[in-house]
């Protein structure tokens, strides 16, 4: 789902049940630095703490209460997405669950959920949208020709290419005040017009983000 959501063009937040020095399971090390330049890694629990199976199950509820609501897709009767499922009612959060084949085992779980009454049945991305008052403000994902605003802005665009470059060295290059480059490349973020990749280094933004507005 992390992967889907990158791949995207959006945004997503990973939940560790552990500390957030311990990425787990360790070949996820990668996607956890692209999770971290496109969201962020979340967990309540004290750097070093292993990655327990105990500390899994509490965590769903950070996961449920970050959300709007939540989607069980696929779930069998004793599946941990149950346990994130219960949290999003307690909270007061949508909880949507898609039908399964009835004699699918692991659709014994949304199923369930939807004949109990829990969950609301859906179909389609349109359903939850329509659930959440979620209206699409932007559809496109191509890249689109954003104008910077003024000459500062201008010029510090001209020094910011596909290769990383860090904050001081646009400062030498531009002959600006560090904190002017700083506070202009944060508007010029919030823009899309470049975006940060770690460490204060700047990148030009390839692509628009798919947002939405809740009415």
């Amino acid at each position: 789902a992390h992967r889907a959501a990158l791949e995207a063009g959006g945004r997503t937040i990973a939940v560790l049940g552990s500390g957030i020095d311990i990425i787990y399971p360790l070949e996820h090390t990668k996607l956890a630095q692209a999770i971290i330049e496109e969201g962020a890694l979340v967990t309540e629990y004290a750097l070093g703490t292993p990655p327990e199976g105990g500390n899994f199950p509490p965590r769903n509820r950070i996961i449920s209460g970050l959300a709007l609501g939540t989607v069980i897709v696929e779930a069998g009767e004793r599946s941990g997405a149950l346990i994130t499922a219960d949290y999003t009612l307690e909270q007061g959060r949508e909880l949507f669950a898609v039908p399964g084949n009835i004699v699918a085992r692991k659709s014994r779980g949304t199923n369930r959920l939807i004949q109990e009454g829990g969950a609301k049945l859906i179909l389609s991305v349109e359903d939850i949208m329509e659930e959440l008052n979620l209206t699409m403000i932007e559809q496109h994902r191509e890249v689109q020709e954003i104008l910077p605003e003024n000459e500062t802005e201008s010029m510090i665009l001209g020094l910011i290419s596909q290769e990383p470059v860090h904050v001081d060295e646009i400062g030498r290059q531009s002959g600006l005040p560090i904190a002017q480059v700083t506070s202009t490349l944060a508007l010029m973020e919030l823009k899309g017009l470049v975006r940060q990749v770690g460490g204060m280094n700047y990148v030009l933004a390839r692509e628009a983000k798919v947002r939405y507005l809740v009415d």
